[in-house]
């Protein structure tokens, strides 16, 4: 992904990964504490997440890549 802000809403991320397919659900699967970032529980769906964060969900671990170009 090339953007120029070097960072990323939370829900966005979910979106963006395919784990869920729209803002809604990712709203819902945040605020449920279903999300990790960099091993804690985030419940903002606005949490601005930079290139090294590292995203839990599901059991599956992401980890947000921003190619600031």
């Amino acid at each position: 992904m090339t953007t120029s802000d070097p960072t990323i809403k939370l829900d966005q991320f979910l979106k963006l990964i395919g784990i869920v397919p729209t803002g809604g659900q990712a709203k819902l699967m945040i605020q449920q504490g279903d999300v990790l970032v960099n091993g804690m529980i985030e419940t903002r769906r606005g949490r601005k997440l930079v290139s090294g964060d590292r995203v839990t969900v599901r059991g599956q671990t992401f980890e947000v890549e921003l190619n600031n170009s």
